[in-house]
C-alpha cells in the first residue's frame, strides 16, 4: 500500500483542539514518509492557532459545518476550492460521512478512513474499525496513516513555539513580577465539560500547600471564559497568585506552559498543549479515561484518576454529583508533586 507518489496529501482533521493534538504523531508520519509532498490540513477555524505550530503542515484550510460552511452554497463553494488543488490522497480523521461525501465530490482519488460498513461505501482505502474508547487517541489517528508509512511512529506531539511568543509570556510574566528565573507552577483550572473540572476550593488548598512548602509562584491560566474560576481561586487562597486567563492565545499558552516548572490540569485542551511542549505535568481525569485521552509518558507525567463506581469513560452530562473529580484531595495532589521531586 506504500505510495510514494503522492504530493499533494489531504488530512481532513477533527473538530476538537486536543484531538488536534492527538493527530500530531499521524501527520508526522505522513512528513517522513513523504519529505517533499505538500500536505494540507482540513480543521475548523478554532483550530488554526495550535495547527500553524505544527512543523508538518505546508497548508491550513478552514472548514466548520455549524457556523462558516452551515449553508449548501458555502460546501459547494468549499468542494469547488478542493478540487482546485488537486490532492491525490486524502486522510480521513474525522468519522463523518459528510466529510467524506465532500471529498469523493472534489475527485480526490484516493479516499482512506475507517471502515464504518454502511458509510464508507465512498473509501477507497478503509482501515479496519476499532473500538474507539480501546485504545488511546494518538494510536487511534495512527492507525490511518500505518498501511501509508514505514517503520515505527514517534509518538510525541508535534509543536513548535515561536520566538515572538516566549518573548511575549516573558514580558508579560515580568510585568506581574515573576522574574526570568524564578520558578512557577500553572493551576489550569478551566475545562470544556464542567464535570471534567477540579473544585476550585482544591485549587486553592493545592496552591497554598505548595507555595508553603517550596516558596514558588502560582499562575492561573485559562481563557478569557475561564476569569471567574481564576478570581474564586485566588479569593479563597491564602497566598498571592497571578491571573494570566485571557491574557494569551493558543500560541503564547504553549510558550506560557514551556516556561513553567509543572502545570496541574484536569482532561483539557490546555492540558495537551502542556504535554506537546514537554513540561511536567499532573494530569486531574474524572469521567475521562487517561488511558484514552492521557499522557503517553507516565515517567515525566503523573495522572490522578480515583476508583468510583461509575463507569469510566462517562459522558452522562447531567449528572449531580461529580464526585469522581470531587474525590481527588488537594494532599493527594501535592504528595505525587512532592514524590516527584520536580519542585525540590
Amino acid at each position: 500500500m506504500i505510495n510514494n507518489r503522492f504530493k499533494r496529501i489531504l488530512v481532513f482533521n477533527v473538530n476538537w483542539l486536543g484531538d488536534v493534538l492527538f493527530t500530531t504523531p499521524a501527520i508526522r508520519a505522513l512528513r517522513k514518509q513523504y519529505p517533499d509532498s505538500h500536505i494540507a490540513c482540513v480543521a475548523p477555524e478554532r483550530c488554526r492557532e495550535i495547527l500553524e505550530l505544527n512543523p508538518h503542515i505546508n497548508e491550513i484550510i478552514s472548514f466548520d459545518e455549524r457556523k462558516a460552511n452551515k449553508s449548501i452554497p458555502s460546501k459547494i463553494e468549499f468542494i469547488y476550492s478542493l478540487k482546485k488543488k488537486k490532492f491525490d490522497v486524502v486522510f480521513l480523521f474525522h468519522r463523518s460521512f459528510t466529510r467524506l461525501f465532500l471529498v469523493w465530490l472534489a475527485g480526490i482519488k484516493r479516499r482512506v478512513g475507517y471502515d464504518r460498513k454502511k458509510l464508507s461505501f465512498l473509501l477507497t482505502d478503509k482501515i479496519p474499525a476499532v473500538d474507539r474508547d480501546s485504545l488511546h487517541r494518538v494510536d487511534y489517528f495512527l492507525n490511518i496513516v500505518r498501511p501509508f508509512c514505514e517503520g515505527e511512529p514517534d509518538k510525541n506531539y508535534a509543536l513548535k513555539i515561536d520566538r515572538s511568543d516566549t518573548e511575549y509570556v516573558k514580558k508579560l510574566l515580568k510585568e506581574n513580577q515573576i522574574e526570568e528565573n524564578d520558578k512557577f507552577v500553572i493551576l489550569n483550572p478551566g475545562a470544556n465539560w464542567v464535570f471534567k473540572r477540579w473544585p476550585v476550593e482544591h485549587f486553592a488548598k493545592l496552591a497554598d500547600l505548595l507555595q508553603d512548602k517550596f516558596k514558588v509562584r502560582i499562575v492561573i491560566s485559562g481563557a478569557k471564559q475561564d476569569m471567574d474560576l481564576a478570581e474564586q481561586i485566588k479569593k479563597l487562597a491564602h497566598n498571592e497568585l497571578t491571573i494570566l486567563s485571557g491574557k494569551t492565545n493558543l500560541k503564547q499558552l504553549a510558550a506560557l506552559f514551556k516556561l513553567a516548572k509543572l502545570i496541574v490540569s484536569a482532561d483539557s485542551g490546555p492540558l495537551h498543549i502542556a504535554l506537546a511542549v514537554g513540561t511536567r505535568t499532573v494530569s486531574l481525569f474524572g469521567p475521562t479515561s487517561s488511558k484514552i485521552t492521557g499522557p503517553y509518558d507516565l515517567q515525566l507525567h503523573k495522572v490522578i484518576q480515583k476508583n468510583v463506581t461509575c463507569a469510566i469513560p462517562c459522558f452522562d452530562v447531567v449528572c449531580g454529583d461529580g464526585k469522581c473529580m470531587k474525590e481527588i484531595l488537594p494532599d493527594d495532589v501535592f504528595d505525587i508533586i512532592v514524590k516527584s521531586g520536580v519542585l525540590s
